[in-house]
């Protein structure tokens, strides 16, 4: 495996070191597990993507219920 050198800034160095799993991890593995965390193995697809605009577009609108009316929707059924 080769390496190399980067600088961070000392509060970072610090944030890393609160998210070791134990304290013999190292920063190269602290990074990795941060760096897996953020990849998505299941990307939405476009309906899902269609949908939550169609959401978007009814919350600007004031399509909206209050849990308070929904519940009481719920009772009358």
């Amino acid at each position: 495996m080769t390496s190399t050198t980067i600088k961070i800034d000392v509060e970072l160095r610090d944030r890393l070191n609160a998210l070791k799993v134990h304290p013999r991890e190292s920063y190269n593995e602290v990074i990795e597990r941060l760096a897996e965390m953020v990849i998505d193995e299941e990307p939405l697809s476009e309906e899902t993507i269609q949908r939550i605009e169609e959401s978007l577009e009814d919350l600007r609108a004031g399509r909206v219920y209050t849990l308070e009316e929904v519940m009481a929707e719920l009772k009358e059924e």
